[in-house]
């Protein structure tokens, strides 16, 4: 069977969530997970502040599942700081995302844009592998920004640098999340790939069963979160969530929001989706806990 990643969703499997949720995440099969990216610019200066996400869980927690630390950059020399950032915080393994399909991100060369900038995706594969060594540096991607034929033209290049794994979401940035995934052109991929390559897309976890043989993981993250809507303990966990989220955050606003976004991935089972609605118009973190048990 694959090994299963949690999926890096921005805003989403951040550290409280994945200390709240990790019995969850365990009983899932996951192996490990990719952290939500951190940004590294020109001058970046490294603090415990940036790398706040990356911190281990408190004693009195499950001990986390491995984690992978993501980079979103193009600035190679920006992101060789932040690599040795994290090894000097003990993490032998590191991501570069060039998935990431939000327009704002691919308008300026970050992200699934930086399919549109070969040399410069070179660049920053050979600096990731050089600093954190052959084998321990991967890149998230997709099949290209427009076109699903963009990756595969990229291909040989990529294949020039020893990755840890090669992740691909089996759709365009102009789709985002919407659509069918591509699975003859991830095949196509898959085939022609020097480097272990991992599956990323679907959003239903049952649709992950019949995957060409080769695929040596699989990343699920917006299936996962729906799913947790399920659960029999999920107001349990919603309320723990809220508690680690205050400890955390300033006031209402912050956490407020945060559970919205959880609630809002929860609309795919019935209860939350009549809920949904009223949940929406919360204007305070009481409001919303009285919704549930």
């Amino acid at each position: 069977m694959c090994k299963l990643w949690l999926a890096p969703l921005r805003g989403v499997t951040i550290r409280a969530f994945r200390e709240v949720f990790t019995e969850a995440i365990r009983e899932a099969g996951f192996v490990g997970a990719f952290a939500p990216f951190i940004p590294a610019n020109p001058g970046i200066r490294v603090c415990d502040r940036l790398l706040a996400d990356l911190e281990p869980f408190p004693r009195d927690v499950q001990p986390s599942l491995p984690l992978v630390p993501q980079v979103i950059t193009k600035h190679p020399d920006a992101m060789r700081t932040l690599l040795r950032a994290f090894r000097e915080r003990g993490f032998d393994r590191a991501d570069l995302n060039a998935g990431c399909p939000f327009p704002m991100i691919v308008r300026r060369g970050r992200g699934s844009g930086l399919l549109r900038t070969p040399d410069l995706l070179e660049a920053l594969l050979a600096a990731g592998c050089e600093e954190m060594g052959p084998g321990k540096f991967s890149l998230k991607v997709r099949l290209g920004v427009e076109s699903p034929d963009d990756l595969r033209a990229l291909l040989p290049r990529i294949n020039r640098y020893p990755l840890a794994a090669l992740t691909v979401h089996a759709r365009t940035a102009r789709q985002m999340y919407e659509g069918e995934v591509d699975r003859a052109r991830f095949a196509e991929i898959l085939a022609e790939s020097a480097n272990p390559v991992i599956y990323n897309g679907d959003a239903e976890l049952e649709r992950l069963g019949d995957l060409p043989d080769g695929v040596s993981g699989v990343m699920v993250g917006r299936a996962f979160v729906r799913a947790l809507g399920a659960r029999a303990d999920a107001d349990a966990l919603l309320r723990a969530y809220v508690a680690r989220s205050r400890e955390e955050l300033c006031g209402d606003v912050p956490v407020l929001g945060r559970m919205k976004e959880l609630v809002s991935y929860w609309c795919a089972v019935p209860r939350w989706r009549r809920l949904w609605s009223v949940v929406k118009l919360c204007r305070t973190v009481d409001e919303l806990l009285s919704l549930v048990n």
